[in-house]
C-alpha cells in the first residue's frame, strides 16, 4: 500500500467514499415508503447486516487511506489533519447527504441497490451474520429472562405483591402506540397456519378446500409455500364452486399478482401501504426471501380495534377457559393475542412471538412436563410437548 503513487490511493478513497455513501442510501430507503410500491414489490430485498457492513467498510476504508496520504505528505500532523478531515467528509457525503437522498427519492435507491449492490451484499452477509451474532451473544447476559422451577406446591415468597399489573393507559393511545413501535413480524399469520392453495393438488380437492375456507383471499403455490404465484380472491369463485365448474385456468383468472413485503416493515408504514396499492393481504418474507408468513389488513386493524373492547374474552381456539379460572392454551399462540383475549402482559416485544418460544428461550432446552414458569405475575405449567415444541401450556395470574 505505500508504494502505490498518491493519484491511485486518491481514486480507492473517492471510491470507498461512494461505496459507503450507496450502501448508507440504500440501507435508508428500505425502510422509507417507496414512490412505486407495486415496481419496487418485485426488487430483491437486501439484508439489512450486509448493509450496514459494507457502508461501515467503506468509512474504515475512506480514513484509513486518508491517514496514509495525509502522514505520507506532512508526517504525524499531515495524518490527523486527514482524519480529521475525512471524518467531516463521511458524516457528511456518507451519512448525512444519502439519509436525505434516500427520503425525496426511496425508489431510486432501492433500484439502484437491487441492481449494483445484489452480489456485494450476497457475498457480505456470511460476515455479517457472524458480526450480528456476536453482538447478540454480547447483549444477552443483559436480557431479563423468566425464571424456570420444577412444578411444586405454590407459596408466597413475600416479594409476588410487588409484582403487579402496569396501571392502565389510555387504550386509544395503547393502540396508536402500537402502530409505531410494532412490525408486522409482531401480528403476521406463521406460514404453517397459512391456509393456502397448491396449484398441484386436483381440481376436487382444491374446490373442497374452497368450500371450507373461512378466508376471502388465500395464497396460490405450487407445492411450497415459498413459491406464491398469486393471491385467489374467492368471491371471484364462488359461483363456480357452486355449479362444480371449477377449473385451474378459472382460478388462476381470478387471482391477482402477490404483494411481498419485508418483515420489518412498521405497521404504521404497512398501513398506508395497503391504502395506496389498494390491497388487503401481504406477504411477508425474510432477508433471504423466504415466506413468513401473510398479514391483513384487518390484522393491523384488529391492534388498534382490539384495545378498545370493554371486556376481555378467551374468544382465541388457543385457549381454553378451565371452571378454577386457569387457561389451558397451545404453544402456537401468539403472545400479543393471548394479552388482548385475557387482558395479560407477557413481554411480546423485541424476544419470542408465541408461547412455545418463551417457554423455550426460558429454558435454553427442549422443554419437559412437570415444569413451571414464573414470568412476573403469571405462572406457566407445561402440561405437553409434541415434535419438541410445547403444544399445550396450563397458565394462571397470582393469587388464583
Amino acid at each position: 500500500m505505500t508504494t502505490l503513487p498518491p493519484a491511485t490511493l486518491f481514486g480507492m478513497l473517492a471510491l470507498a467514499l461512494l461505496w459507503s455513501a450507496l450502501f448508507s442510501a440504500v440501507e435508508a430507503a428500505r425502510h422509507l415508503p417507496t414512490d412505486d410500491e407495486g415496481e419496487a414489490s418485485a426488487l430483491p430485498t437486501l439484508p439489512s447486516q450486509a448493509l450496514v457492513l459494507g457502508a461501515a467498510l467503506g468509512k474504515c476504508l475512506v480514513l484509513g487511506l486518508a491517514c496514509l496520504l495525509g502522514q505520507r505528505h506532512a508526517g504525524e500532523q499531515g495524518f490527523w489533519l486527514a482524519g480529521s478531515g475525512a471524518a467531516v467528509a463521511l458524516l457528511v457525503l456518507a451519512e448525512y447527504l444519502p439519509r436525505r437522498m434516500a427520503r425525496r427519492h426511496s425508489s431510486a435507491c432501492r433500484n439502484l441497490g437491487a441492481h449494483l449492490l445484489k452480489l456485494p451484499a450476497m457475498l457480505l452477509q456470511p460476515l455479517a451474520c457472524l458480526l450480528d451474532g456476536c453482538a447478540r451473544l454480547l447483549l444477552r447476559p443483559f436480557r431479563r429472562a423468566p425464571q424456570a422451577t420444577h412444578l411444586q406446591a405454590e407459596q408466597d415468597d413475600g416479594f409476588d405483591e410487588d409484582d403487579i399489573a402496569p396501571p392502565p393507559r389510555s387504550r386509544l393511545s395503547e393502540g396508536l402506540q402500537a402502530l409505531e413501535r410494532v412490525t408486522v413480524q409482531d401480528i403476521l399469520i406463521p406460514r404453517n397456519e397459512i391456509d393456502g392453495v397448491n396449484l398441484d393438488d386436483p381440481i376436487a380437492l382444491i374446490s373442497t378446500q374452497l368450500h371450507a375456507s373461512q378466508r376471502t383471499r388465500l395464497p396460490v403455490f405450487h407445492a411450497d409455500i415459498n413459491q406464491i404465484e398469486a393471491v385467489l380472491n374467492v368471491k371471484l369463485v364462488q359461483h363456480l364452486l357452486a355449479a362444480g365448474t371449477l377449473t385451474h385456468d378459472s382460478l388462476l383468472a381470478a387471482c391477482h399478482d402477490p404483494y411481498f413485503i419485508p418483515e420489518t416493515t412498521p405497521l404504521q408504514l404497512q398501513l398506508l401501504n395497503f391504502h395506496k396499492q389498494q390491497r388487503r393481504l401481504a406477504i411477508v418474507v425474510d432477508e433471504y426471501g423466504d415466506v413468513l408468513g401473510i398479514v391483513t389488513l384487518e390484522d393491523i386493524l384488529e391492534e388498534i380495534v382490539g384495545e378498545f373492547e370493554d371486556e376481555q374474552s378467551p374468544d382465541n381456539p388457543h385457549i381454553e377457559a378451565q371452571p378454577d379460572g386457569r387457561f389451558v392454551i397451545g404453544g402456537p399462540a401468539s403472545l400479543r393475542e393471548i394479552n388482548r383475549c385475557l387482558g395479560w402482559h407477557l413481554p411480546c416485544d423485541g424476544g419470542p412471538k408465541t408461547l412455545n418460544g418463551l417457554v423455550t428461550e426460558a429454558l435454553e432446552s427442549i422443554p419437559e412436563t412437570a415444569v413451571c414458569l414464573k414470568v412476573g405475575r403469571y405462572r406457566l405449567e407445561i402440561l405437553e410437548t409434541e415434535d419438541n415444541c410445547v403444544s399445550k401450556v396450563l397458565a394462571w395470574t397470582l393469587g388464583r
